[in-house]
């Protein structure tokens, strides 16, 4: 199960973090958002130690989703180092997200 980001902790758990973070930014009411969460949790348990992967709620959390320019989701946000180095919006293939992890490990 991919971990709960929110406006307080995601510099602790996406800027600050010694492994790289996929972040999905995403809310309860979208459907393709619940299409590409199976995928998410798959992934956790794949990149387990590896890469972190976290969700934010963007009704709950507009700070982090204004900040990061979030206008349509899901939009998944790939972090290393402490900056944010790729994007992939709506509904992406597993096999598309894996190859994105993969070249950056």
């Amino acid at each position: 199960m991919a971990m709960e980001l929110t406006d307080s902790n995601f510099e602790k758990e996406v800027i600050k973090s010694s492994i790289p973070v996929l972040v999905d930014f995403w809310a309860p009411w979208c459907g393709p958002c619940k299409m590409l969460a199976p995928t998410l949790d798959e992934l956790t348990k794949e990149y387990e130690g590896r890469v972190k992967i976290g969700k934010v709620n963007v009704d709950e959390n507009q700070a982090k989703a204004g900040e990061y320019n979030v206008t349509s989701i899901p939009n998944l946000k790939l972090f290393k180092d402490g900056k944010m180095i790729d994007e992939m919006i709506g509904v992406v293939p597993k096999k598309t997200i894996m190859k994105k992890l993969d070249e950056i490990l």
